[in-house]
Formats: structure tokens, C-alpha cells, sequence
């Protein structure tokens, strides 16, 4: 039997300003899924990161099923009723529409799923991150699955040692290409170093195809047309047996790597990974935190979480990511740490430009 795993999120409202969900909102969606756990749903968890409601499903309706989809839509439509009815800070504002279309890709909020015949042992990890965007997961997926100095299965573990292939998405153009790594590795680092706009979606065992990973690619001020918030991204990831162990990829975190974001989604900051009493950010609406949800599958059932950033052995990385949010936050406006004009995405420059554009002279 193949399960489905689905992880989607929106942020629906948070207090005060965006900081964390109402604990109405996070009842409200534990309540609609539990009406639809041994019917539509095997099981659930709903978690948060941040100002985000991420709801974690398993199922065995497949990627991209119409009724699961239109679960989690009607749980966020229901608690941005709630957010509204208490005034919080940005009530909706991931859901882009009103009406169920039959699929939520599109709509707002962040889908990462995958299909896969469920192993003797199947641990999997959940990350959730905020205030930053789809791009945020290149630099630690390219170090699971593709850096040996990271994950030393890719040298010394017979399952992984022919690599992955990893399908990238140009988020701008809406196309996909996919690279075989190890032998296509400087090609895949050529389009996800810029992680603006091309982002990974799929990561694919090489001998059989297997789904590794998976994560949420959709931009939401692309579909809109205009800056809404940040696209605070999730991803799923199999785990041990045939994939990285779960400390290869628990170690991809360990660098807090730079990632646009942060305050009014305009500035470059530190993943810092952190345990989930900690992923409120609020200094400058940040720095980006991003959480780690551990869960062993047990014929679809959800065993777990565990809090797999709450290691005190991540606490240097936590103290450099601080180090290194003091360092951008003393550039004030200037780059770098704002991000650079092309790639805000909204900006008063515009008409700032129009209201000067008459007193350019030549030089």
C-alpha cells in the first residue's frame, strides 16, 4: 500500500503583528482534521513555525488529491474567520482566493507532498521555516544529497553511493530540468546558487527513482502579482536505509547559510535552526528560523514529533546565526543586507523614481 504524505501551510493570522498563530486558530485546525482522520486521513499533526500553520497529513489518495486539498483549504478558510473575528495581524493573507478550484497549488499556500510504498522503517523529517522563501532549502538540500563532506553515505553507504537527481524549478518561467548528480553536480550548482528563482522541488534516488524529498516551491507575490508576505517554505524528507540518516540531514543545518526574508520579506538573514518554543521570530520579524519535525510512519499512523533542532548541539550554530543577524542588521538599508532592488519584492522606488525622474540631468 503507497502512502501520501502531505505537508501544507499558510499563514492565516498571527499575534501580535507576525509572530505566532492564536492558539483558536491552531484548535479550530486540529478540530478539522481530526473530523476527517479514519475516513480521508490516516492520521495528522498540525504544528507551527513561527507566524504559519503547517498541517501534516498521511493518506492513500496520492499527490495532488482534490479532497485533501480541499480539507486543508477549508481549515484555513475557517480559521482566517477566526483571525478576523479577533482582529489578528494579516487574517488570510496567504490565501489568495476565496473558492476551492479543485487543486490548492495556486491558491497560496505552500503544498510539499510525496507517494512512496511505506519501508520495514520509515522515519521521515518535517522541516518548517519562516520568514524566508522557497529558494531556502538549495543550500541544505545540495548538502544531504549531494556533499560527501556532509552526508559520508554518498561515499561509504552502498545505497546512496550512485547519487541523486535532483528536478529544479524555474519559478519565473515555470519550467523544470532535471541533474543526475554526482556527474551533473557543477551544472546543478550553476542554477541553484541563485535561488530566487530556481528552486528544488524533487530529489530522486538514482538507481530506481526513488522520492527522497520534496519541497514547496510556490511564490506567493508571483501569483498574486504584488508582495503578500513571505512564502515560508516546507519540505519532507525520507530518512536512513537507502537515504541519508537523519544526522546527514540534521547536519545541512549546522552552517546558518544566508536567505532572503526576514523583516517586510526585503533583507538577506541566518537559517538559525531552532526548537519549536523558539521559532517566534521577533527581533526585526526575525532573524529566519526554520524547525525540524521527527516522525517514524507506522502504516501511515504519526509517530512522533520529535524536536530534532532542540540538540543543544546545534546551540553554536544558533549563537553564529545571532553573530551573523547582529553583523547585517548594523547595514541598516544598504545592501547587503537589504536585498538588492531587483529582487524586493515590493519596493516604494517605483514611485520614488516617477515623483524624481525629472530632475536627472546628463553628466
Amino acid at each position: 500500500m503507497k502512502i501520501t504524505v502531505s505537508a501544507i501551510k499558510a499563514d492565516v493570522g498571527s499575534y501580535s503583528g507576525h509572530h505566532m498563530p492564536h492558539p483558536d486558530l491552531l484548535k479550530s485546525a486540529n478540530e478539522s482534521l481530526a473530523k476527517a482522520k479514519g475516513s480521508l486521513l490516516i492520521d495528522y499533526h498540525v504544528a507551527h513555525c513561527g507566524d504559519d500553520i503547517n498541517l501534516i497529513m498521511t493518506h492513500t489518495r496520492g499527490v495532488g488529491n482534490k479532497d485533501v486539498h480541499k480539507l486543508a483549504f477549508d481549515t484555513f478558510m475557517t480559521a482566517t474567520q477566526i483571525a478576523k473575528k479577533l482582529k489578528l495581524y494579516g487574517a488570510g493573507q496567504d490565501l489568495l482566493k476565496t473558492a476551492f478550484s479543485g487543486n490548492i497549488k495556486g491558491m497560496g499556500p505552500g503544498v510539499a507532498e510525496m507517494e512512496f510504498e511505506e519501508r520495514p522503517s520509515e522515519p521521515i523529517v518535517v522541516f518548517a521555516a519562516d520568514k524566508t522563501s522557497p529558494g531556502a532549502w538549495n543550500f541544505p538540500f545540495y548538502k544531504m544529497f549531494a556533499d560527501p563532506f556532509n552526508t559520508a553515505g554518498l561515499i561509504i553507504e552502498p545505497k546512496i553511493h550512485e547519487g541523486f537527481t535532483f528536478e529544479v524549478h524555474d519559478i519565473m518561467e515555470s519550467k523544470r530540468i532535471d541533474f543526475s548528480c554526482p556527474t551533473e553536480l557543477y551544472d546543478l550548482l550553476a542554477f541553484i546558487s541563485s535561488p530566487g528563482r530556481y528552486v528544488i522541488k524533487h530529489i530522486y534516488r538514482n538507481p530506481d527513482r526513488e522520492i527522497s524529498a520534496v519541497s514547496s516551491t510556490d511564490k506567493l507575490s508571483l501569483i498574486a502579482g504584488h508582495y503578500v508576505g513571505k512564502d515560508d517554505p516546507v519540505c519532507i524528507v525520507r530518512t536512513q536505509s537507502g537515504f541519508p540518516a537523519q544526522g546527514e540531514v540534521l547536519e545541512a543545518f549546522a552552517f546558518p547559510n544566508l536567505v532572503p526574508g526576514w523583516n517586510r520579506g526585503s533583507h538577506w538573514g541566518p537559517m538559525m535552526p531552532c526548537a519549536f518554543e523558539d521559532s517566534h521570530p521577533s527581533r526585526f520579524d526575525g532573524p529566519p528560523r526554520v524547525i525540524a519535525l521527527g516522525f517514524q510512519l507506522n502504516e501511515g499512523k504519526l509517530v512522533g514529533p520529535v524536536d530534532l533542532f532542540r540538540d543543544k548541539s546545534f546551540d553554536l550554530t544558533r549563537q553564529d546565526a545571532l553573530k551573523v543577524a547582529d553583523y547585517m542588521r548594523r547595514h541598516g538599508i544598504f545592501e547587503p543586507h537589504r536585498l538588492p532592488q531587483d529582487e524586493m519584492e515590493y519596493t516604494a522606488m517605483p514611485g520614488i523614481m516617477a515623483k524624481c525622474k525629472s530632475r536627472f540631468k546628463p553628466i
